[in-house]
């Protein structure tokens, strides 16, 4: 049995850490679903949601396929975070897919469950509505970078997100998530060859170090200036 608890503090100011012992319990938050293997697919866009989905551990990307078949990472989700729940309120098809970045552990909750709680609940529902407020307010920034800022922000920026949502390696300022150039420029919005370029200047220019698969983090307020 696993408690719904992780050492990352964002896990316990998530939209469940007020909830009772038993509004817990009849979520079904006890036991951990399933380890998803990285790579593996939790849902495909299109599909009808059954469940929400809460990461406890690992990383997840939320990521959809443009006209000419190239992937966008529209989101990444870690401890703590949720994942289907617009679709479940919504009650309609999945307007992404979902897949894991690395091995991750996920609870899932039945979809009745979190919608009762929602009808019950008002401070819940509250959180809810704040949630979904904050990630429209994410994708309209996300649309006014994709229009308007160069590879190297997009890049930078993206590299900044990483840094801030998984944070770094104290003594090596690694990125604690390794992710392929090509996630990276999905994440960002640019092609794979732009991401590979972009970051090889960055490491020329000392702002950034590669360490195989590793990107070190060398000068933040230099990578900060990029965005800027």
């Amino acid at each position: 049995m696993q408690e719904f608890r992780t050492n990352n503090p964002k896990t316990h100011f998530c939209l469940f850490s007020e909830l009772s012992r038993e509004q817990i319990a009849s979520l079904r938050l006890q036991e951990v679903d399933r380890v998803y293997k990285k790579g593996e697919s939790l849902f495909e866009e299109g599909g009808y949601p059954k469940a929400l989905y809460v990461v406890y551990k690992g990383i997840v990307k939320i990521h959809k396929y443009g006209t000419n078949g190239k992937e966008q990472i529209t989101r990444l989700a870690s401890a703590g975070d949720l994942i289907g729940y617009r679709s479940i309120l919504n009650e309609e098809q999945y307007s992404a897919s979902a897949s894991a970045v690395e091995e991750t552990c996920l609870f899932k909750i039945p979809s009745d469950a979190f919608i009762t709680l929602i009808k019950e609940n008002s401070d819940f529902a509250l959180k809810v509505m704040k949630m979904l407020a904050e990630d429209l307010r994410n994708a309209e920034k996300q649309v006014i970078d994709m229009a308007q800022k160069s590879v190297r922000e997009k890049v930078a920026e993206a590299l900044i997100l990483l840094s801030d949502k998984f944070g770094v390696n104290e003594h090596t300022a690694a990125l604690n998530s390794i992710l392929t150039r090509k996630e990276i420029g999905d994440i960002a919005g640019v092609t794979t060859e732009s991401a590979i370029r972009t970051i090889s200047d960055f490491n020329k220019e000392q702002i950034i170090e590669i360490e195989g698969k590793r990107i070190l983090i060398k000068d933040v307020t230099k990578l900060q200036r990029e965005i800027l």
